[in-house]
């Protein structure tokens, strides 16, 4: 059966794909290591920012070499880490970089990556966004919330979603001060690029006229 949450994340692709790509996925523009395809196969066209690898091209998410409606599928795995602090630190954020603030400059990246996604996907093609909220100067931040609301405005449809569990996670030396509750889960959202057949308040291209 297949389950809208898991503790393991191959799981979780692995379910996506027999649901939504039979063939695999097309294109990671955020390809890092290449550490989701151990258990799946490897996406034909892989990009980021820094390549890691000589067999991983150089490109900016927001800015893909495909001309208008050429892919099928992307899987897409952004940084979610924000922080005004020019002093936090981290494995995470060493590794695949941090903004220096959530709805202005993250929230903007991926707004400009779901805006180039749509155009180079052809109709009907998926989009897996593998997401994280966020808490950022005691406030708190649903990305997925302002993901699926940006996806919609831009012509997409959220047909699922998908919860990744942890078991366990770093605790923060400032945890006694604590004002939220701890994340320890993530998501992956997929979205088709159609016309939305729910009539979301954001959705400016929905087929639904009630």
């Amino acid at each position: 059966m297949i389950k809208s949450i898991s503790y393991n994340q191959d799981e979780i692709l692995q379910w996506i794909i027999k649901l939504y790509c039979p063939d695999g996925f097309e294109v990671d523009p955020t390809y890092s290591t290449g550490n989701f395809y151990k258990n799946i196969p490897e996406p034909k066209y892989k990009f980021d920012i820094k390549p890691q690898s000589k067999y991983v091209d150089k490109a900016d998410c927001r800015h893909l070499p495909f001309a208008n409606e050429a892919v099928a599928s992307i899987m897409f795995d952004p940084p979610f880490i924000a922080t005004t602090s020019k002093k936090k630190t981290g494995i995470i954020r060493n590794r695949f970089g941090g903004y220096n603030n959530i709805p202005k400059a993250l929230w903007s990246m991926y707004h400009e990556s779901l805006a180039e996604f749509a155009r180079i996907l052809r109709d009907g093609g998926v989009l897996v966004f593998k997401c994280q909220d966020a808490i950022e100067s005691r406030k708190q931040y649903f990305s997925h919330v302002e993901i699926f609301n940006k996806a919609i405005s831009v012509g997409f449809y959220p047909k699922d979603m998908f919860v990744l569990l942890a078991k366990s996670r770093l605790i923060s030396p400032n945890a006694h001060n604590q004002q939220h509750a701890r994340k320890f889960h993530s998501y992956f959202l997929v979205f088709l690029k159609q016309k939305c057949p729910v009539k979301y308040s954001t959705c400016t291209k929905c087929n639904n006229s009630d």
